[in-house]
């Protein structure tokens, strides 16, 4: 019976061996093969693939006509798709087109382990002594989006002192070509297929930069350039007053198209191009020379007009080219009023800075040829207060707003602002995941994706032990970035505050409120802790980088604002040395990377707070989720709002509560929304209805800038309140969407 037994298991472990194909024996290297002639990206692409392989092995793969991968070509996959399956002893890689390849090898890369961050974030992958695949696996991926990528912006506080001070030393200001590839390259990982280089004052405009365009060719990345920088050319650096004289479409027009003729004829030979058209000023201030809106309205359309005819002259037919026209502030107003856009170009729609898109295409937009598509930011620079310390934007309002641009049509062009892609890290790769593939992430499955990126990151053990802290980290931040704090606000008025910069003085929390809010980050701080040992000695940079630095950080944030003087200070000088470890990481490698105040402003100062004196109301906080009754079409989205599970309504959707208060009396029933925008640009309404009562109707819509917007923006709520008199005993609340992209975070009781 024993001896019968055996045999079974032994033939149940060779039926279970012959379902898997080993394509690493432990023993010898990994064999490929790729097509005689194949575009640059693929040989990026086998370069960066062979060495993951041989961080994994022990061994780099080599070339061979019998070769365990096969990377080919096919026509039945569309642009950037790729296929990879198991036929026979051999994984077929098929691409659509070379960047659909390089998507498939590196694929093969996470298969194998490897983490798109293994450079940038300092991912050691794990060793592996044998390597296998299912025989029946296959995948089959094409993006959601043509084309997907960062803007590198506001670069002054940490990419670029980093590039031009310790990765590739260079003049101040300098962002080189290694830079450049690295940055292309990690795109490369994370199937992203474009960028609009670097543009700040005092930064190397990126065609200045000897073989950068290559570089990017090499990577398969399309160049672009910002709302305010037309056809390729970077205003700030290369613009010259004395030698151009003004940046003035009115008065100086044949200045101003010579100066894009030049880039025009420099890149007429290249692939790779993405026109911006329109015109600002140099410095994103509104157009030179005209007064009036219909002045306005007037140059631009003939700004517009010109343009298309230069590209047909110095690149080709207008509408074979990848243009994009940007209704930015007093733009959207001239779009509005009838500025002629043509058909092919591609409309790029903006969310306020903050990541609430301010306005989704429309019926007659989304029938557009060139379709339309997001500006979005993850860090920002201006009014009412900068983000540029941490990246800390909440998964939920990043897929919210996505999946809403992408229901909308909006599917031509994805970019995401972003100061550094090391710190913008997990935030930026849910943006590319989306807009590589828009269903493989859900408003129910955020949690699952974040903590599938943990364990891809830091192994299943300690992956799965920290999710709930990154969690709570999102969730402290949805309420307040660290960088808001200080309750302080920017570019005010220069008569009035020194450098236009408000100083940290009173916060409107009690200290109970105020100790609430320390305690739930000491318990992130010690979950922190606990997980830290389960990590892989070669990961605690990874670590420390990712998880560490941004959690112990804005704790030590929250306890400089919030607590005494000398806990404060103590905050503080935690804070530079956290910042001084960050920078001392892997030999130096990211030295002058992370800054702890940027733009020197008053929160990040040593200095603290007073605490609001009020008679703290006796308030019942209830989550928008946690409905009695709703109607179809809801959506609950994690990881949004305070409560993180806000409550996206379609329009003429309902959500109905059931609660009870012990005392007859005046009662303020105050609903909190996510401060979104009309998606028509029209209105955003909703209502309040208590015991079946008339509705009072609230529009959430405010002036881009106004100071409720500010307020909304900065603690992530839009609040409005109903006063009613209730007797003792059971009430309903009923909460009513009277246009679309209403979301309900929570509602409370006074």
């Amino acid at each position: 019976m024993r001896t019968i037994l055996l045999i079974f298991l032994l033939m149940l472990t060779g039926q279970m061996q012959a379902s898997n194909l080993t394509w690493f024996d432990g023993q010898h290297p990994i064999t490929y093969q790729l097509p005689r002639k194949v575009e640059p990206v693929v040989e990026t692409a086998l370069a960066m693939w062979k060495d993951d392989m041989r961080q994994v092995t022990g061994l780099t793969p080599v070339a061979s006509r019998h070769a365990t991968i096969r990377v080919v070509r096919t026509k039945s996959l569309p642009v950037d798709g790729f296929r990879l399956s198991v036929k026979g002893e051999s994984i077929i890689i098929e691409g659509g087109n070379g960047r659909g390849m390089a998507y498939g090898l590196l694929e093969l890369s996470r298969l194998a382990g490897v983490s798109p961050w293994i450079w940038w974030g300092d991912v050691v992958p794990e060793k592996k002594n044998q390597l296998v695949i299912d025989k029946d696996y296959l995948s089959q991926q094409q993006p959601s989006v043509a084309y997907r990528g960062i803007f590198l912006n506001d670069e002054d506080w940490s990419l670029r002192r980093w590039s031009c001070q310790t990765f590739e030393p260079a003049p101040e200001g300098h962002i080189g070509t290694a830079t450049y590839k690295k940055i292309f390259q990690l795109l490369l990982r994370l199937r992203a297929n474009a960028v609009w280089p670097a543009m700040h004052p005092g930064t190397t405009p990126f065609f200045l930069i000897p073989g950068a365009k290559a570089v990017a060719d090499s990577c398969g990345i399309v160049i672009g350039t910002s709302h305010c920088e037309p056809l390729l050319r970077n205003n700030v650096g290369e613009w010259d007053v004395n030698t151009r004289g003004d940046f003035n479409y009115k008065t100086n027009c044949a200045s101003v198209q010579q100066y894009w003729v030049e880039r025009m004829k420099a890149v007429s030979q290249s692939s790779g191009n993405m026109f911006t058209i329109g015109m600002r000023g140099i410095h994103d201030g509104s157009m030179e020379g005209y007064q009036t809106m219909d002045e306005k309205l007037v140059g631009l359309q003939q700004v517009i007009d010109d343009q298309q005819a230069l590209i047909r002259q110095y690149i080709g037919k207008p509408e074979k080219q990848m243009q994009v026209f940007v209704p930015y502030k007093e733009v959207l107003q001239l779009y509005e009023a009838g500025l002629r856009v043509p058909d092919y170009v591609t409309l790029l729609w903006c969310d306020d800075n903050y990541g609430y898109l301010t306005r989704l295409s429309d019926v007659k937009d989304q029938r557009r040829q060139g379709g339309a598509g997001i500006y979005y930011h993850l860090s920002y620079w201006g009014r009412p207060h900068d983000y540029l310390w941490l990246t800390t934007s909440q998964p939920g309002l990043i897929y919210h707003e996505l999946r809403e641009a992408y229901d909308h049509q909006m599917r031509q062009l994805w970019i995401a602002n972003v100061h550094d892609p090391k710190v913008a890290g997990y935030d930026l790769e849910l943006f590319l995941d989306l807009a590589w593939n828009i269903d493989g992430v859900s408003h129910s499955t955020l949690n699952d994706h974040l903590r599938a990126w943990l364990c891809l990151q830091f192994g299943e053990e300690a992956g799965q032990r920290i999710f709930p802290a990154m969690h709570e980290f999102y969730r402290l931040c949805g309420e307040r970035r660290p960088e808001f704090m200080g309750w302080t606000q920017v570019e005010l008025d220069k008569r009035k505050y020194h450098r236009g910069l408000s100083p940290v003085t009173q916060v409107p929390l009690t200290a109970q409120e105020a100790s609430a809010r320390l305690a739930a980050f000491q318990r992130m701080e010690a979950l922190e802790r606990e997980c830290r040992p389960l990590v892989r000695p070669e990961l605690l940079d990874a670590w420390f980088a990712a998880i560490q630095y941004p959690l112990l950080a804005s704790a030590a944030m929250n306890r400089k604002i919030l607590s005494d003087s000398i806990q404060s200070h103590q905050a503080y000088e935690e804070i530079l040395s956290l910042t001084q470890q960050y920078n001392a990481m892997n030999n130096g490698k990211w030295r002058h990377l992370m800054d702890a105040a940027p733009r020197r402003l008053p929160v990040f100062d040593d200095v603290h707070a007073t605490l609001a004196d009020y008679h703290q109301p006796n308030l019942r906080t209830f989550r928008a989720c946690d409905f009695t009754e709703a109607s179809r079409g809801i959506r609950i989205i994690q990881m949004l709002g305070h409560s993180m599970n806000a409550v996206a309504l379609p329009k003429d959707g309902q959500l109905s509560y059931r609660f009870e208060v012990e005392h007859e009396a005046d009662y303020t029933v105050q609903t909190a929304l996510i401060p979104t925008h009309p998606a028509d640009g029209k209105d955003l309404r909703f209502s309040v209805s208590i015991d079946g009562q008339a509705p009072v109707m609230f529009s959430l819509k405010e002036p881009f800038r106004s100071e409720q917007w500010k307020e909304n923006v900065l603690c992530g709520q839009a609040i409005r309140d109903v006063s009613i008199h209730l007797a003792a005993g059971a009430h309903t609340l009923t909460i009513r969407a009277l246009d679309n992209h209403i979301v309900v975070d929570e509602w409370k009781l006074e």
